[in-house]
């Protein structure tokens, strides 16, 4: 965090907004006094306080639905603590992936952090599940590279021909068979985007 907690401005009160570290969906909001924000650094599990219950309450203590504490930043006022997290399962008591439903916050974009998860699941326990991915994992390396330049082709020409569809759907493929790759070398899209600012600054 670059900014102090002001605990003193709400009666020790702030509101904690939370966000999926993964894929930037908005998960939910709820409020911490400064020993929840003590908890969630010791436990790394985020903790909040029930203003109802008067009480501290780890999310996912009766579900099991945690949220794995990833980072927070402070708002410029330093009265909102913003946090990143992993989300173990639905964050809402309703079953939905977030409090405000299971289609907001994130835009389009927040689908790639789902399927790199899901391509994350895939490499984690392969034989699950009998999917592309699994496929390609039984391939080794070296049929997952043969893929993304065999899609790179494919993008190629079809760039060359007046087919907008047809090109984005070779688009796609080369984008998924990159984020396969990457996860076998121990990359990701997100490493890609940090070596791209980096880029950007310079």
């Amino acid at each position: 965090m670059n900014k102090n907690i002001d605990w003193l401005k709400s009666d020790g009160l702030v509101p904690a907004v939370v966000q999926d570290a993964a894929t930037g969906r908005v998960l939910m909001l709820a409020y911490m006094n400064q020993e929840s924000w003590e908890q969630t650094q010791k436990s790394r599990r985020v903790t909040f306080f029930s203003r109802s219950r008067q009480s501290l309450w780890t999310k996912g203590e009766t579900s099991g639905h945690f949220l794995d504490f990833v980072s927070a930043e402070v708002d410029c006022d330093g009265d909102t603590i913003l946090i990143q997290a992993r989300p173990h399962g639905p964050v809402c008591h309703e079953g939905t992936k977030t409090c405000f439903g299971d289609t907001t916050a994130g835009g389009e974009l927040a689908f790639l952090g789902e399927l790199a998860q899901t391509i994350d699941s895939r490499f984690s326990n392969p034989d699950a599940e009998k999917s592309y991915v699994a496929k390609l994992i039984a391939g080794g390396t070296d049929r997952m590279a043969q893929k993304v330049g065999e899609e790179a082709v494919e993008t190629v020409i079809a760039s060359k021909n007046p087919d907008l569809k047809a090109f984005e759907g070779e688009a796609a493929d080369l984008l998924f068979h990159l984020m396969v790759l990457l996860k076998a070398k121990g990359s990701s899209l997100s490493n890609l985007i940090q070596v791209l600012q980096a880029r950007h600054k310079n």
